[in-house]
Formats: C-alpha cells, sequence, structure tokens
C-alpha cells in the first residue's frame, strides 16, 4: 500500500512538470539543435517556448560560421549582416534572395541563405559562367537589365554551337544539403531562334563524374518539336522552364545530392548545351544558381 503511495505521488509530481516549466536557457539549449523552420514552429507552442525559441542563443547557432570569423576563406562566403537587434534578425536579412550580398571584385557571386535550413545559396552571373564563343567575340553582347541583380546580362546575337557552363567549388556547398542546379534565362524582346527544339540537355558534374543528365527545351514549341524524332538525348520528354515571381524562367538543370565527402578541391559543374548546329540568338542569360533542395512537409 505503501508503494503505491509513493508511486502515485511520483506519478503526480511527472505529471505537474511540463516541458514548458524547464528554464528558457535549457529549452534553447535543445531548439538550437533543431533548424530554423523548427524554431519558428517552436514558438508558437506558448509564450514559454516564444521566448526560448527567439532567443540570440538559437539563433546564433544558424549564422554561417564566416560571420564570426575575420579568416580568409577559401570560397565565397557570406558577409556579416547590418547592425541587427536580435540574431534571429540578422539571419532573416540574410535570407533575402532579391537582395543578396554580392562577394567578388566583379560582384559576379551573389550569397543568401535558404530560410528553412540556413544552407547556402549561389547565384553565378553570366560573367562568371563559360559561354561558347565559336562565332567570334561578339556572339554575345553584354548589358544591364532592369529586372537582373547583376550589373550585366548576357545576350545571345548569333552563334551555331551553345555550350554553357558554370562551377563552384564543392566546399562552398552546405555539408550533408541535397543541392540542385538552375539556368535563369529570358528571352529577348525582338524574338529568338534555336531554342525552340527539343535537343536540348543539361548535365550536373562533381568532381568530373556526371551525376544527372537530362533533355531539356528552354522555350517549349509544339510545332518545333513535330520535326524532331525522340526529343533529347536520349528520348526522355524533355524538361520544361517555369516562370519565377521576379520575371526570369528558370530550368533545374540537375540534382547533385548531398557532397559531404567531397574534396574541397573539387568542382561542382552544371552544363547546358544545345545538341545541334543551326543558327540560335536571342537567348538572355542571367546566370546558373545551387540551391538547396527543400522537401515539403505537411507536418
Amino acid at each position: 500500500m505503501a508503494a503505491q503511495q509513493v508511486e502515485a505521488s511520483g506519478g503526480d509530481q511527472a505529471a505537474a512538470t511540463q516541458l514548458g516549466d524547464l528554464p528558457e536557457a535549457c529549452l534553447a539549449q535543445a531548439i538550437a539543435l533543431t533548424s530554423p523552420r523548427d524554431a519558428c514552429r517552436c514558438a508558437a507552442v506558448s509564450p514559454a517556448f516564444r521566448a526560448a525559441a527567439d532567443s540570440d542563443h538559437v539563433w546564433r547557432a544558424f549564422l554561417p560560421p564566416q560571420l564570426d570569423r575575420a579568416k580568409p576563406a577559401p570560397v565565397p562566403v557570406l558577409q556579416p549582416a547590418p547592425a541587427s537587434r536580435s540574431k534571429k534578425e540578422a539571419y532573416l536579412g540574410l535570407c533575402d534572395a532579391a537582395g543578396a550580398a554580392a562577394v567578388g571584385e566583379d560582384g559576379g557571386c551573389r550569397i543568401w541563405l535558404e530560410r528553412a535550413t540556413g544552407a547556402r545559396c549561389y547565384a553565378l552571373s553570366a560573367r562568371r559562367l563559360s559561354l561558347p564563343w565559336d562565332d567570334g567575340e561578339f556572339c554575345w553582347m553584354f548589358a544591364p537589365h532592369p529586372r537582373s541583380r547583376f550589373a550585366e546580362v548576357a545576350e545571345l546575337v548569333d552563334c551555331t554551337c551553345l555550350d554553357i557552363y558554370g562551377a563552384l567549388p564543392a566546399a562552398a556547398l552546405t555539408p550533408a544539403a541535397p543541392y540542385a542546379a538552375y539556368l535563369v534565362y529570358g528571352t529577348a524582346g525582338g524574338g529568338h531562334r534555336g531554342l525552340s527544339y527539343p535537343d536540348q540537355e543539361t548535365a550536373v558534374a562533381v568532381g568530373g563524374r556526371v551525376v544527372a543528365r537530362h533533355a531539356v527545351c528552354l522555350r517549349p514549341d509544339a510545332a518545333e518539336a513535330r520535326k524532331f524524332r525522340g526529343g533529347g538525348s536520349r528520348g526522355e520528354e524533355p524538361r520544361r522552364p517555369r516562370m519565377r515571381e521576379d520575371g526570369w524562367w528558370e530550368m533545374e538543370m540537375g540534382r547533385l545530392g548531398e557532397v559531404a565527402g567531397t574534396a574541397a578541391a573539387e568542382e561542382v559543374v552544371a552544363s547546358f548545351e544545345v545538341l545541334g548546329w543551326y543558327p540560335k540568338r536571342g537567348l538572355i542569360l542571367e546566370g546558373i544558381e545551387f540551391r538547396p533542395v527543400v522537401q515539403s512537409s505537411s507536418s
């Protein structure tokens, strides 16, 4: 009987102790081990959780380590955010893709954080890409564009061989985050040529090993597609682009998965190629982006 009373007493005490009763420092320590998305969810649980989830201790853990180091880095890094009232505000300021920090002397690379995970995102300008020059120096024209984040974009004036690629050090990508590469482009107002045929291909390679290859079509056109059989290097249905909120078209070039374990000196290369040799013009190239693939969650 006494044992039962002791058990009941212990059970009542356990029931009276809630998770929210823990000291704020303990809650913050636990939340800091999760992710920015989980921290925001925790903030909606209760006032105690909100105080812990919004604390500087939590959001300092989500900020890139480069922000707290004065040592030069071998890969592009985010610059410290302007003075903010909290670490959470500093983090959210680094998640603005439109106002992403420019790095490099030419400002040809922009970096921001993916809001839900804190993984680094990169945008390489057209000036940072390898472009074909088979038809002479003037097959591309560089000029400012009102919708571009960069000083200049590249407009394809005329060429027959079209092969574009961009490279980024593998060490620049966030470990344990699955990435994909995206071609960001538009077409000239005066029209385009040679961009609607389904014989275009993208590829993504890590350390010289191709990990993804896809048939794509930058400007799908049913009438032009009927002129070709197969539609792509392997007969697959060509991938189609999507229109972004900023007015640019975006084509997923391929997914490279996680780069954990990849040698720091190796590169991640994303390429776009038109397999046919015929006149092409009117492509406006803003750049190539490397972004983490965020899995949607209904929980």
